[in-house]
């Protein structure tokens, strides 16, 4: 995750990219659109937005290019925000959270394990914009409705990160406290931009250029009809490990190599509105390795990979002050939600891999796309290129 580049030299006025969810996604093809096989049903969206009441928000930060100057850039990078039950809501919502690989960070989850609850939005960005996006996490709060009374009234943010330094001027700073505040302002309901956007602009995942992705998976009526939906912030691996339905697409499109060595981060979210409590919520968490393990991770030492899951069932029960009435799902019925858990990250990976453009960053670092073209020719050699509408 955090390759410690020192570099020198130049430029230019930061940009705020704000392209609409709904052009983007017309705009670019998904995975499935090029023909990847997924199993599972997705919900509508295809997107972790397709669990009622969640809401995502992005501020991405582009400018500069040519050599590094500390403080100026180029810039690459930003924040996405996550909202179990949207931002004009205070309701907690139970939670569980999961290390696979702890060279990472996720600030606020030893009161998530403590409380069983996630209070407020789960925020992602670059390592070292941790600190400024968790304070003004908690400003943004703190104006926009606290409970009573105030002067006990306190926060622990929920923040994440991977390292964005191969591309991004990652020890200029260029995250602030109005671009937190404008990732939340931001989040809305309906189709997610992926991609280079938000907090994952400079990511890099397994050599190629990666990102924030999505997917959702709908379980049919007879397994109680739940949505979980999954978003991942994606910036591990190498390229030989890369796996996509099953193809080693990773081996059959060589590139020049970036690292010399598995490395990097991956941030998970998964959002069902499955009625689970926190214990569950973190078997639910746990469930992600396995869809990283089918694209070819082996969570390498360098590589901090968080997971966070949530339920947003059981409205109320996070600020009830007397005892509450909850519903909980026997622990028989919970083996369709773990598949649709693993199901969904494979996707949302491959999703954001796909949405992500070529980038070039500091030094001329430049991180190929992946090619579309190419990946359908490898997925037809091995027989496993699906129909497209």
């Amino acid at each position: 995750m955090k390759r410690f580049v020192l570099m020198a030299l130049a430029s230019c006025a930061l940009a705020i990219v704000a392209q609409p969810a709904a052009a983007q996604s017309k705009a670019k093809p998904r995975a499935r659109d090029l023909g990847v096989p997924f199993d599972g049903t997705p919900g509508p969206l295809n997107a972790i937005t397709d669990v009622n009441g969640v809401e995502v928000g992005h501020r991405t930060l582009i400018s500069g290019e040519g050599k590094l100057k500390v403080g100026v850039g180029p810039v690459r990078t930003g924040v996405t925000a996550i909202f179990p039950r949207g931002k004009a809501s205070a309701d907690p919502v139970f939670a569980g959270w999961f290390t696979e690989n702890g060279n990472g960070e996720m600030t606020g989850t030893t009161w998530v394990d403590e409380s069983g609850f996630l209070y407020g939005p789960v925020m992602i960005t670059n390592t070292h914009s941790v600190g400024v996006v968790r304070d003004a996490v908690i400003k943004w709060q703190f104006e926009h409705g606290p409970p009573a009374p105030l002067d006990d009234w306190w926060s622990l943010p929920v923040v994440a990160e991977t390292w964005d330094g191969y591309l991004n001027d990652i020890n200029g700073f260029h995250v602030k406290p109005e671009d937190a505040s404008a990732a939340i302002e931001n989040a809305h309901g309906g189709a997610v931009e992926e991609g280079s956007v938000g907090g994952g602009t400079g990511m890099v995942c397994n050599e190629f250029k990666g990102g924030i992705g999505t997917s959702s998976r709908k379980l049919s009526e007879k397994a109680g009809g739940y949505t979980v939906g999954v978003l991942v912030q994606c910036n591990y691996g190498i390229r030989s490990n890369l796996r996509v339905a099953g193809v080693p697409v990773g081996k059959e499109i060589p590139g020049p190599p970036i690292w010399d060595s598995d490395t990097g981060s991956i941030i998970v979210v998964v959002a069902t509105d499955a009625p689970l409590l926190p214990h569950q919520l973190k078997r639910l968490a746990r469930r992600v390795t396995l869809g990283l393990g089918r694209n070819g991770s082996i969570s390498g030492n360098d590589s901090g990979d968080i997971f966070i899951s949530f339920s947003t069932a059981n409205a109320g029960a996070g600020m009830s002050k007397t005892p509450a009435a909850i519903t909980i799902l026997p622990v028989e019925k919970i083996d369709p939600l773990f598949a649709a858990t693993v199901e969904a990250t494979e996707e949302a990976v491959i999703n954001a891999m796909v949405a992500a453009d070529t980038m070039t960053g500091i030094d001329d670092h430049r991180v190929e796309a992946l090619p579309h073209d190419k990946l359908r020719e490898v997925l037809k050699k091995y027989n496993r290129l699906a129909e497209t509408k």
